[in-house]
């Protein structure tokens, strides 16, 4: 079941026996990992490594892998071989990163779309999906070029198309968190928060 943050303020933070959430969700997690799911500027590296470090684990990015297994950039690999080849080289190193758990894994923004990439992380780990607005998108990826899939006439056009093909892939994770304009610290608390109702039987209250 998809639990959903809720809004700051509107719950108690921490647990009533004072033991720090950081000890309940590593205890809860065994041998799992956190895997962060989402469209490209919602921030998933940025939530990943400070969650990681919060968590005492390590934390790894998938596009990064998949570079230092290829030998090539991102923008390389679709350049020369294409988005289908790039998916099974992804797939491939998603599934191996996910045996070296439990970490914090963030994932590129078609990884979750794979049924068997899904799968995987299902097995694996607990699926958290950092879900933006268009707009908090937009700001976000205009900091930084090269987004293979924003290489268009109308990058704001197309990355609201990937949002109506994605967001119902996406809802399938374990749990989703508002990745909102505040800071990024604010957002690895509600992480935490909801892993914490996931995982440990309670229910979060869908965010507004």
């Amino acid at each position: 079941m998809m639990t959903e943050t809720q809004p700051p303020g509107d719950r108690p933070d921490g647990d009533p026996t004072g033991e720090p959430i950081e000890l309940r969700l590593r205890r809860a997690l065994g041998t799992r990992s956190i895997v962060l799911v989402g469209l490209m500027g919602a921030g998933k590296s940025t939530v990943g490594r400070r969650l990681a470090s919060r968590l005492g684990l390590m934390f790894k990015d998938a596009d990064i892998e998949i570079e230092a297994a290829a030998k090539l950039t991102i923008p390389d690999i679709f350049a020369i071989y294409g988005e289908p080849s790039f998916r099974d080289v992804e797939e491939r190193v998603i599934a191996r990163v996910l045996r070296e758990g439990p970490l914090v894994l963030a994932t590129g923004g078609g990884a979750f779309m794979r049924g068997t990439t899904r799968e995987s992380i299902a097995q694996g780990g607990v699926s958290v999906w950092l879900r933006a607005e268009l707009d908090v998108l937009m700001r976000r990826v205009r900091k930084r070029g090269g987004r293979p899939l924003l290489q268009t006439e109308d990058p704001e056009e197309t990355l609201r198309q990937l949002m109506e093909l994605r967001h119902p892939v996406y809802a399938a994770a374990d749990v989703v968190v508002q990745s909102r304009d505040v800071t990024h610290d604010r957002v690895v608390q509600d992480v935490m928060e909801a892993l914490d109702a996931y995982l440990n039987g309670s229910h979060g209250i869908a965010a507004q």
